[in-house]
Formats: C-alpha cells, structure tokens, sequence
C-alpha cells in the first residue's frame, strides 16, 4: 500500500481524449515529510508516518517537537501512518505526489460536510406527506409514526429520526487519476471526495 496526505482544493472538469467531459477534485498532495518509519521488531507492525502541513512551534507540543527535530523537519500540522507501505523512504525524506500515476485507481478519505442537526426529509430521504389538504398541518416534513403503543410499548434502536447529519470519516473507492502536477503538487482525480475546500484528505492505493 501507498499513500499520502492533501488538501482538498476545489472541483472543474476536464475533457478526455473520448470528447467526454468529467467532473474532477483538485487535491494539494504533499509534499510529505517521513517522520518515523514503524517496524514488526520495534513496534509490532510495518507503518511509515508521515506528516503534513506547517504548524506553529508555540501550539506545537514539546514531545512532538523532538519528535519532528529527530527527523530534520519543522513542526507540522497533521501526522498519519501508511500502514503496509510499499514506498521506500527514509526518515527525514519527502514524500510527493509523483508515487501515483494517471489512470490509476486510488481511494480518498475525509471528513463529510457538517449540516447540524437536520430533519428526517434531508438526513434519511422521507418523502413527507407531499399533501397539504384534507386537514393536514405542518405534517410535510414530519417522520409518523415511530412505534407501537401497547406493545412493544418501545421505539426499536436504529429507528431513523432526525439528528445531526455530516462529520462523518467517509472513504470513497477506486477514483481514477486523471492527471498528476509534479511542480505544483496536484492531483487531479475524477468525481467528488468528502469534505469542503481546504479540509484534510488521505489518498491511498
């Protein structure tokens, strides 16, 4: 497995060679510093940690900051682990965008959007009455009935009911690589990944 982590950019679309249009993700990926490379011998599993982004000396944690200073590099702001990895690197060394391809299959993990607390109609898909005659008021959007009386005299777990929605890890499968920008650190992959513009993603094959 190999991996790295980016910052979601944007969306536009592209034109293949087909003539065909394609919706893509702009994602800032890496460079990635190797912070510590994890062993069966040492830790108990094969990782390779890497870390992302520029962060504050003052807001960094002192542990931490040996920890980056034994890998000759500033602080950084996010730290994740490869478990498995296939790449080659040593502690202290960068870890780009070129390990990945155009057209090869990767997959994306990031934080949903949150939407706050939200109503069954948006967070399950209800369809609400649809009718507003005959008597009815303000039942559009409601859920009905949500369990029995006399028995079971309870409402069943998971029963769907409004709630908060989003902020949730997602990980999206098999999206194809369209193009890769060494000297700007682009990625671009085709259809959406979680998340808004800016937030953290980690790409892996």
């Amino acid at each position: 497995m190999k991996g790295i982590i980016g910052k979601k950019i944007g969306m536009t679309s592209v034109f293949e060679s087909n003539g065909k249009q394609t919706a893509c993700t702009i994602i800032e990926a890496g460079p990635c510093m190797v912070t510590q490379k994890k062993t069966v011998d040492t830790d108990g599993y094969n990782a390779l940690q890497i870390a992302f982004g520029e962060a504050k000396e003052k807001n960094t944690p002192k542990a931490l900051l040996h920890h980056f200073a034994k890998a000759n590099t500033t602080p950084k702001a996010i730290v994740k682990e490869i478990r498995n990895c296939s790449i080659d690197k040593q502690v202290g060394e960068a870890l780009t965008c070129e390990i990945f391809t155009e057209g090869e299959k990767v997959s994306v993990i990031g934080t949903t959007k949150g939407k706050g607390f939200q109503g069954v109609v948006k967070r399950h898909g209800f369809a609400g009455v649809g009718e507003a005659s005959h008597g009815q008021h303000d039942r559009q959007r409601a859920p009905g009935s949500i369990g029995g009386s006399s028995y079971p005299s309870r409402v069943f777990k998971g029963m769907r009911m409004a709630g908060r929605m989003g902020g949730d890890q997602v990980k999206v499968k098999a999206l194809r690589i369209i193009k890769v920008f060494p000297d700007k650190n682009y990625i671009l992959v085709a259809g959406s990944v979680p998340g808004h513009n800016g937030s953290i993603v980690l790409i892996q094959n």
